[in-house]
């Protein structure tokens, strides 16, 4: 089974020294919403996936198992 997204997510946002607040607020969603994504309990959006790897600075096919 692939690596959950939720997890990869983190690994990006701790190489960024980022806070789980820093990404929330720059991706525009509400910080319980991606701290649900990290956990792996949301099914987000593309568009918010791709909000949330601008704020990461990753590509897609980095962080997406497709």
């Amino acid at each position: 089974m692939p690596e959950k997204i939720g997890k990869k997510l983190k690994e990006a946002r701790l190489k960024l020294g980022l806070k789980q607040i820093d990404v929330a607020k720059k991706a525009d969603v509400s910080i319980n919403y991606y701290a649900r994504i990290e956990r792996d309990e949301e099914n987000p959006t593309l568009e918010t996936i791709k909000r949330i790897l601008k704020v990461l600075k990753v590509k897609s096919s980095n962080i997406l198992p497709f």
